[in-house]
């Protein structure tokens, strides 16, 4: 299993990326796939997660709103549109997948909103 995350950066508040993370080595349709994160000094959080078929998503309360969980089957791929960014949204930003006891991660990428 290989997770890769891209599309960290550098951003002003109010702006927005669009993180991606391409799965590689399993069979990605058949896994839950969620994005993490983790800043420094704190412990890793769940920001949001997406159903198999992509059809169940949720949220955690901080990004509601500004942030969209998607992905495509047939791209292996799951995305994380964020919008409005804030400071406090700054952190290393993880890919995870799961199936049953199968857990895997991603290395990370990161996000930075500063002015």
């Amino acid at each position: 299993v290989q997770l890769v995350e891209s599309g960290g950066n550098l951003v002003q508040p109010g702006g927005s990326l669009r993180l991606s993370c391409a799965g590689s080595g399993f069979t990605f349709s058949k896994y839950d796939m969620s994005w993490y994160r983790q800043a420094p000094g704190k412990e890793r959080e769940l920001v949001a997660a997406i159903s198999r078929a992509g059809g169940s998503t949720n949220y955690a309360d901080s990004v509601k709103g500004r942030f969209t969980i998607s992905r495509d089957n047939g791209k292996k791929t799951v995305y994380l549109q964020m919008n409005s960014l804030k400071p406090e949204d700054t952190a290393v930003y993880y890919c995870n997948a799961v199936r049953g006891d199968n857990d895997n991660w991603g290395q990370g990428t990161q996000v930075t909103v500063s002015s």
